[in-house]
């Protein structure tokens, strides 16, 4: 049976770890420390963005033909990008990277998931490998591969991130702020235990890095972006990579009022995120991406289905940005993918392991551990 000096312990732990739940992240970084570290940040949109309703092919010809009504409600409103693109109009401060040449959209990419599950979808893009791994993550075997530690802003630790000691979760608490004597009773308790006085020392200082006390968050994508923001800037937290998430993107009915509401909840919450980097935003690199996209055709209810191309977005001080990357496969009837959806033209990890690449330095070896199946993109995404 436990004594019950250890379920004492146990408990008192377990009440710090709801609270903090980074707690058992060592503060104690395993890389050699640098002034202006490498940042990170992958943010997954899920329910399958609709890229065509993002970033507007508003030059083809055929983009009316095939949603007559959800490409007139919008078109006139475009943010202008290059080559005939055009931003939603909710994406002003995305809009605004892009003409600082900080944010590279990339055009008509896939996974190269084949079906149409959000579930396995999603799966497959956080695992990273041909055949759906649940306990291994693209990001978790990056982050072994810099030797850096990573955190997701989630309530549990999602696929990207499984299968690796350098990473863990946290999430704002609903519950009521414990007194600073609950805490000094618990110094007490752990005084001739080291390890559990140092993760009380470390769920504490995180906490404070978050500013829980004074500033109860609610879990939205703004006040999450925050929160990463203040994590990835302070040293004490030696958090050079973060997992953002954003669900809510499954169009099929309402699709442009849907839309518009959740590209504006995207662009505030990244806008929120660089704004919190300050001087760090020069050294980190945003990736988006989402599961699958939409099909080419409206349906009745004024929204759009399950697809298999969408758009994705690398954006970052260093970031080669102010350009569309990709390759456009065209909307006409006998160019689309099942003749339903837009084709893929470029694989979403080839990108990736660009970015990898040039901003992490991770080399072609290293990189096979990461994606053993896809190729590096060739095109550079970031000035090196």
């Amino acid at each position: 049976m436990m004594e019950r000096r250890d379920f004492i312990k146990a408990l008192g732990a377990s009440l710090v770890v709801f609270q903090t739940p980074l707690l058992a992240m060592s503060l104690e970084s395993n890389q050699p420390t640098s002034e202006q570290p490498a940042k990170l940040v992958w943010v997954v949109l899920r329910g399958a963005m609709d890229s065509l309703g993002t970033v507007v092919p508003a030059f083809d010809a055929n983009l009316l033909k095939q949603r007559p009504k959800l490409a007139s409600g919008i078109k006139e409103q475009l943010l202008p990008l290059d080559n005939g693109y055009g931003f939603h109009p909710a994406l002003a401060n995305l809009h605004q990277w892009y003409k600082d040449k900080q944010l590279l959209p990339v055009i008509a990419v896939s996974s190269g998931y084949k079906e149409r599950s959000h579930f396995d979808g999603q799966d497959y893009l956080e695992s990273g490998l041909a055949n759906i791994d649940h306990d291994s993550g693209w990001l978790a075997r990056a982050i072994s591969q810099r030797n850096v530690n990573a955190i997701a802003l989630a309530r549990s630790t999602p696929i990207s991130l499984r299968n690796t000691p350098q990473a863990n979760t946290w999430y704002p608490s609903r519950l009521k702020d414990a007194d600073s004597d609950v805490y000094q009773s618990l110094s007490s308790m752990y005084a001739d235990d080291k390890l559990l006085l140092d993760r009380l020392n470390q769920g504490l200082a995180l906490q404070g890095l978050t500013q829980q006390k004074s500033n109860k968050s609610t879990g939205k994508f703004v006040d999450l972006s925050k929160a990463c923001a203040k994590l990835m800037i302070d040293p004490k937290s030696n958090v050079d990579c973060a997992m953002l998430e954003l669900g809510g993107w499954d169009t099929h009915s309402n699709q442009n009022n849907r839309l518009a509401r959740q590209l504006e909840e995207l662009d505030n919450g990244l806008h929120a995120l660089k704004q919190g980097l300050g001087t760090q935003w020069q050294n980190t690199v945003i990736i988006v991406a989402t599961e699958f996209g939409r099909t080419v055709k409206e349906n009745g209810t004024l929204g759009t289905d399950h697809g298999t191309a969408s758009a994705m977005f690398i954006a970052g001080g260093k970031v080669k940005g102010g350009q569309i990357a990709g390759q456009w496969p065209g909307l006409a009837d006998e160019q689309l993918f099942e003749k339903r959806d837009l084709m893929p033209t470029s694989n979403t990890f080839s990108w990736i392991a660009k970015t990898l690449n040039e901003h992490w330095k991770l080399t072609p070896q290293q990189l096979a551990h990461v994606f053993p199946s896809v190729p590096i993109a060739s095109a550079s995404v970031i000035h090196t």
